[in-house]
């Protein structure tokens, strides 16, 4: 699970240009990508993987790609994000609307309340 800085900062660069509010965090020897607070994407080996559900799996599909799958060691275990086909990175209007929908398909996902309880004074 490694990125590289050239390959980091080109899509910074591209989905700079495209999503609003742009962070990217490392995480578990990859990176994370959100648009303001919500999870969108990952990169991983050099790779942009974004969210899916039901409403986009299948472009993804008929683009003849697969989910992320972060243990190489099982097969069967994968992620809800699937890699983006490479020429999507060089459209900006593409890039742009894929974007979006994986934002959509993050933003539609319930939001974890805090496990945290709150210590009385």
């Amino acid at each position: 699970m490694a990125v590289s800085t050239n390959f980091r900062e080109g899509i910074e660069d591209r989905l700079g240009a495209v999503v609003p509010a742009l962070k990217l965090k490392a995480m578990f020897g990859g990176i994370g990508i959100y648009s303001g607070e919500w999870f969108f994407a990952l990169l991983d080996n050099d790779t942009v993987y974004f969210k899916v559900n039901d409403s986009n799996r299948g472009d993804f599909e008929a683009a003849g790609t697969g989910p992320f799958r972060p243990y190489p060691d099982k097969p069967d275990c994968s992620m809800s994000y699937y890699a983006l086909p490479a020429h999507i990175l060089d459209d900006s209007k593409l890039l742009r609307e894929w974007a979006a929908r994986a934002i959509a398909v993050a933003k539609s996902k319930p939001r974890k309340k805090s496990s945290r309880k709150k210590k009385k004074a």
